[in-house]
């Protein structure tokens, strides 16, 4: 988990994606073809964000991998798998306590465990992150996304590109 002290932006999200492939993924996964990314509808990852999508693409041209995102349908966020195996121990863990810094909320969060296994890793990203940023035109004009045939508004692929 990462805590950023900056914005929620596109571009926070896939360095928090970033991140995660370099310090876990690669090293837990080392035949990954792809990476699959279970995101909301709304908000920095908004499946209708055109920064969104540029970002993700310059993400799987800089690691080399396939981005699979898989947005769940507005709405229906509740059945996201990881709200509900994680943030109900992230809050007992941080039950009752005054956040003084973003510090002591790492720690807490880090604390975070249950007895079947569930470990929370935290780190903080403290890097000013720009808002109302928009995508180039080039990239609109020609979106290199690739869009699956089923609910293609929703789940489509970014595909590293030789450039």
């Amino acid at each position: 988990m990462t805590l950023n002290t900056s914005k929620d932006t596109s571009e926070f999200c896939c360095d928090c994606v970033k991140d995660w492939w370099e310090t876990h993924g690669k090293i837990q996964y080392p035949e990954a073809s792809s990476i699959l990314i279970l995101a909301d509808g709304g908000g920095s990852n908004s499946s209708r964000q055109y920064i969104f999508k540029e970002d993700l693409q310059k993400l799987a041209n800089e690691i080399g991998i396939e981005i699979r995102i898989a947005h769940y349908p507005p709405y229906t966020s509740k059945y996201n798998p990881i709200e509900h195996r994680l943030f109900c121990h992230v809050t007992r863990a941080c039950a009752g306590t005054i956040f003084t810094s973003v510090e002591r909320v790492k720690e807490l969060m880090n604390k975070t465990s249950t007895s079947t296994g569930l470990k929370v890793l935290t780190s903080i990203k403290d890097k000013v992150y720009k808002t109302a940023r928009k995508a180039s035109e080039d990239f609109r004009q020609h979106l290199p996304i690739v869009f699956d045939d089923f609910l293609g508004q929703w789940n489509y692929r970014a595909i590293p590109q030789v450039v």
